[in-house]
């Protein structure tokens, strides 16, 4: 029900041109949003211009795009009110919800090509080097991505931990580190800087293309990396899809708006939605905070523990 009435909106906000809901410009004369890091700088913002130029010709308001060196540079900017939107991970999104108290919500989490609308965390290491298995990992060296990132952090942190039964950042492996992102950490294995790293994927569609959707399939299609390359030996369970979030200070007609053209966007422009989703898939579903619930407690864990 949730998804008709956004695909309705969706069409009435495209029938009227927004002209019904102008009063937010005063607000919001520029909508800008916040790009995670993890990614090649120039490479995120050729990525998302279709999707920017979409927004704008559709909200009437310049977008502007700001992608920063980490995750913690969109968590930051959205709590001080420096950036409207964010397509965030449900680890940062919990991060910000708890940073400003319920300052964020979610819009609407994008669905994967069986409809479901989770991925996982997988354990990658290279091809060639002999390990098979997490417990050929014993003593060796690991990458996670970033320290506000789901999958490439918190959730391999803490199953990796109820698997092993000890913390993976005091023992059992060698050394651990942060590789600066999913791509730079994938990078950092493909050169020996570490022995293995901790990425996301759909586990979805043809192996040899990085999957449906994520990281790996964006590094293929730049070819950065060619499956062969590397062997996965660990995945999570499925893991919530990060939201495309919002401030939850600005004008309710703002917020259905955004909502209304990122649901539409797909059958819109098609080639805006993969190009920002990394991949393929069923389009979005709307969703509300109870959704991120579990994440947002193990953030809190997480948080006690340091």
């Amino acid at each position: 029900m949730k998804v008709k009435l956004a695909l309705a909106t969706a069409a009435f906000v495209l029938a009227t041109g927004g002209s019904a809901w102008a009063d937010w410009r005063d607000q919001v004369p520029v909508f800008r949003v916040g790009l995670l890091g993890g990614e090649n700088e120039q490479d995120r913002l050729a990525r998302y211009e279709p999707w920017r130029q979409h927004m704008e010709a559709r909200l009437g308001v310049p977008v502007e795009l700001y992608p920063a060196s980490d995750y913690a540079g969109v968590i930051q900017g959205l709590a001080a009110g420096q950036l409207e939107f964010g397509a965030l991970g449900a680890s940062s999104y919990a991060a910000a919800w708890l940073e400003t108290n319920g300052g964020v919500e979610p819009l609407v989490v994008a669905r994967e090509d069986d409809g479901t609308t989770g991925y996982y965390s997988v354990m990658y290491t290279l091809a060639d080097s002999g390990i098979t298995s997490i417990e050929d990992m014993e003593g060796k060296s690991l990458a996670f991505a970033d320290p506000d990132s789901t999958s490439g952090y918190l959730i391999p942190k803490f199953q990796l931990g109820d698997l092993l039964g000890v913390d993976p950042e005091e023992g059992y492996f060698s050394r651990t580190g942060f590789g600066g992102g999913h791509e730079q950490a994938v990078v950092a294995v493909l050169e020996g800087q570490y022995d293995a790293g901790v990425t996301w994927t759909s586990l979805q569609g043809d192996p040899a293309t990085g999957y449906s959707r994520g990281n790996l399939a964006e590094m293929v299609a730049k070819g950065m990396l060619d499956m062969n390359q590397i062997r996965i030996i660990w995945n999570s369970t499925l893991i919530p899809n990060g939201p495309n979030a919002i401030r939850s200070d600005l004008p309710q007609e703002l917020k259905d708006l955004v909502r209304g053209i990122i649901v539409a966007m797909p059958l819109e422009n098609p080639e805006a939605y993969e190009a920002a989703e990394r991949g393929t898939g069923q389009g979005y579903e709307v969703v509300d905070n109870a959704f991120f619930e579990p994440i947002i407690d193990l953030r809190s864990k997480l948080s006690a523990q340091r």
